[in-house]
């Protein structure tokens, strides 16, 4: 029968353009600006929960002397509430369109959408926004998805210190931004 080479050129073929995709240089515009909105959007959500609220963290099981060790950590910065955020923070990627700054024509993703619990003067000129439909933020979503999976640990240990500079380092080490001219700029 001939269709044993059929099905071999098919494989072959497969695994050529398989490949080739994987190996594809990722868009440093697009992966940096999915890296920018996830620091952007977990800090967000991070600073709209209450600080006094805590979670009990530690083990639950007793020693020998029957004490349990336990200790109370603040909710917003706890990896179970970080691990939380992670799962839905690419959801907010429809939120963001390309902007190309007037001065400088440089393009990356920035929020165009303004958020519900923000001041109501916090929606932008959008006439340096480009919306190509409804499937644009799809581009977007992949990338914030590839980082979350590739450095959801690294991101919980970066957030979930206090200080507040360890998320914007999260670009810049990851290499995403690497050579980028807007590596430190604020979304």
């Amino acid at each position: 029968m001939d269709m044993a080479p059929w099905v071999v050129q098919m494989a072959v073929m497969m695994l050529v353009i398989f490949t080739c995709c994987c190996q594809a240089k990722r868009n440093q515009m697009l992966y940096c600006s999915a890296c920018h909105a996830i620091v952007d959007e977990l800090n967000h959500s991070i600073n709209l929960v209450d600080p006094k609220k805590t979670i009990n963290v530690g083990s639950f099981r007793l020693d020998p002397d029957g004490s349990m060790k336990d200790k109370k950590v603040p909710l917003a910065r706890s990896e179970t509430h970080l691990s939380e955020l992670l799962d839905g923070v690419c959801d907010h990627m429809s939120d963001y369109a390309i902007h190309t700054d007037p001065a400088t024509q440089q393009k990356r993703y920035r929020r165009f959408a303004p958020r519900s619990s923000g001041p109501t003067g916090d929606f932008p000129d959008l006439k340096n926004f480009q919306f190509d439909g409804p499937e644009a933020p799809n581009a977007l979503k992949f990338a914030c998805e590839s980082i979350v999976e590739e450095l959801e640990d690294d991101i919980i240990a970066l957030f979930s210190q206090q200080t507040g500079d360890a998320p914007k380092d999260l670009c810049n080490i990851s290499g995403y931004c690497e050579g980028s001219s807007h590596t430190n700029e604020e979304l």
